[in-house]
């Protein structure tokens, strides 16, 4: 579960830090890069993304190349607790 927490800390911060915000969006493919191997390579990654969408942290934007995700602007208070 710690994993995770940190997991989840690592791809708020990253997103905030690139400004992905409502309509910037990136690929989902892309959350992971940046964290350690031994990290990215475990199941938790992909509980922590599905977790931060299921709390409404992560909007969800279908396209024919993939899922894209961004921050949630309603969610500035959870995703600053999150990220700090």
């Amino acid at each position: 579960m710690e994993e995770r927490l940190l997991i989840k800390k690592f791809i708020v911060r990253k997103l905030h830090r690139q400004r992905m915000w409502l309509h910037k969006h990136t690929s989902i493919h892309n959350l992971p890069k940046g964290l350690s191997n031994q990290l990215r390579s475990s199941k938790e990654v992909k509980k922590a993304i599905e977790d931060l969408l299921k709390e409404g942290i992560l909007l969800s934007k279908p396209t024919h190349y993939g899922l894209e995700v961004s921050l949630n602007p309603e969610k500035i208070r959870e995703i600053e607790e999150l990220k700090n």
